[in-house]
């Protein structure tokens, strides 16, 4: 069996000048009343840092290859929606997903407040289990300070023997 893992990080500043009404995303939720995060398109690092971990394991790349600020077709975009193609395009490249363990490494939002809820959200994008936690550096660094939040991913898929599966990044297997 063709097992593979990706590892997928993100890290976004919160917005020094949010747009009225704009709102903070973070893990497939939407989180009223706190600080929004600049970014191309939502800024939900849980949801890039998934989305990242997935295409590592899959050798289809990173984030920036698939989902660029430069593609105005991502302007603006849910986390969830880019989670939901960078799967999409897994399955397509001949893998099944297994699972995704995200961790949101910053003071604010509280995660774990709503943590069934982001699972809930994160999976259903993903179409395979996603696990959320959360955690703080202990004043630390850039989250420290309370400049943004950051999110470390890891991702399990499984190659299907579908053609366009990969048996090195970069290389398809004869099935393709």
């Amino acid at each position: 069996m063709d097992v593979r893992t990706g590892i997928g990080v993100d890290v976004h500043a919160f917005d020094p000048d949010p747009a009225p009404g704009a709102v903070l995303h973070v893990a497939g939720l939407a989180w009223p009343g706190e600080r929004p995060l600049a970014g191309h398109s939502d800024a939900d690092v849980a949801a890039h840092a998934a989305a990242d971990a997935l295409l590592s394991a899959a050798g289809l790349g990173d984030l920036g290859a698939q989902f660029g600020t430069s593609d105005p077709r991502w302007a603006g975009a849910a986390g969830t929606a880019i989670l939901a193609e960078a799967a999409r395009l897994v399955r397509a490249a001949g893998f099944s997903v297994g699972n995704v363990a995200v961790q949101v490494v910053g003071n604010r939002p509280k995660v774990g407040t709503r943590r069934a809820e982001a699972q809930e959200a994160l999976s259903a994008a993903v179409g395979a289990p996603v696990s959320v936690a959360g955690t703080t550096t202990d004043a630390l660094g850039l989250t420290g300070r309370g400049e943004g939040v950051a999110a470390i991913a890891t991702a399990l898929v499984v190659a299907t023997g579908a053609a366009g599966a990969t048996d090195a990044p970069g290389q398809v297997s004869a099935a393709g």
